[in-house]
């Protein structure tokens, strides 16, 4: 897999969520902080996000928001947050409204999170500008029609679908910021090799010296423009990648542990639970214990359609989680 999968399906825990939200003026909603990453695409009309820290963001149709951190924020019909109302009440059901957001949310485990997604900003804004994105356009009008419709295997297409958008407003950023950190060490072509090596065969003995030749550079210059690039030197980065595949492994499967150890390039269960329990502060075995595997159970991705009028309030995650919970 490449460095943006593994990310991605390190940090992974069941399945995305959708939901569509239409809004009649004037509205203000306060979307509180979330574990996990969330977005909106807007459908129709336009309107503006509001986060802490940050100069308000104007929407317009098309318009796609990540926000990797689950950090809270503001979807408003002005530039304000005063008197944002949260997401709790009793729903109105109502004709659709002029404005219309289709929302969605990812779980994800932040104790595996990948540098390459903690280091983006809080709120990524990806305007519908002609020409740009074009595969993030059309899984967006693709997600838009199918919230919309009703056809068989509606909720496996939406599922797939929301996985594509993450992946494209991923690349997205990546392409918008390709001159600075990990956007900038993918698009390098020795550093990305070094990164791919290290992914794709975590359990090899890897040296500082052999990952040099293979990438066709010298120890020092690759360690210079890989801990430039990352943050981290790149054995240092290939300790945290096995760690953190360990505890991927740990959560979602009932492999031994030797066996996990193996495919993570230690040769003793020992060597294995010395180096797991620095990264993580308790050894695998209790890992285990505390996140069984099975518990990442999925969740459908089911579209809950919701009308609100002016001045109403929803019972519902407007990411798209249990209905009737506050």
């Amino acid at each position: 897999m490449d460095v943006v999968s593994d990310a991605i399906e390190t940090m992974r825990t069941g399945r995305p969520a959708s939901s569509r939200l239409s809004v009649a003026s004037p509205w203000r909603y306060r979307f509180a902080p979330y574990d996990g990453a969330g977005f909106h695409v807007l459908l129709r009309g336009s309107g503006w996000l509001i986060s802490k820290g940050a100069e308000p963001v104007p929407l317009t149709v098309g318009d796609a928001v990540l926000v990797p951190h689950g950090a809270a924020h503001v979807l408003s019909d002005s530039p304000s947050a005063e008197g944002a109302a949260p997401f709790d009440g009793t729903a109105v059901s109502q004709p659709d409204g002029p404005v219309e957001f289709l929302c969605g949310k990812y779980r994800l485990d932040r104790t595996r999170a990948h540098p390459l997604l903690t280091g983006m900003p809080d709120v990524v804004h990806l305007p519908a500008d002609l020409g740009r994105h074009t595969r993030l356009r059309a899984a967006i009008d693709l997600l838009g029609a199918e919230v919309r419709g009703d056809g068989p295997g509606r909720e496996t297409v939406i599922t797939g679908l929301l996985d594509l958008l993450l992946v494209y407003m991923l690349r997205a950023w990546l392409e918008e910021n390709a001159e600075t950190g990990w956007p900038r060490a993918l698009r390098d072509p020795e550093i990305a090799a070094a990164l791919e090596a290290l992914h794709s065969r975590p359990a090899a003995p890897w040296r500082i010296e052999d990952l040099a030749a293979h990438v066709g550079l010298s120890r020092a210059t690759l360690a210079r423009r890989f801990t430039a690039l990352t943050g981290q030197p790149p054995m240092a980065y290939l300790t945290w990648w096995r760690m953190t595949t360990a505890a991927r492994l740990l959560r979602a499967s009932e492999m031994p542990l030797d066996a996990i150890a193996r495919q993570v390039g230690y040769g003793s269960p020992y060597a294995f639970s010395h180096a797991f329990k620095r990264q993580f502060g308790l050894p695998p075995g209790l890992y285990r214990d505390r996140e069984p595997a099975g518990r990442e159970s999925p969740a459908p991705a089911v579209e809950i359609p919701r009308r609100i009028m002016a001045g109403s309030a929803v019972r519902v995650d407007p990411h798209g989680d249990d209905v009737g919970r506050t």
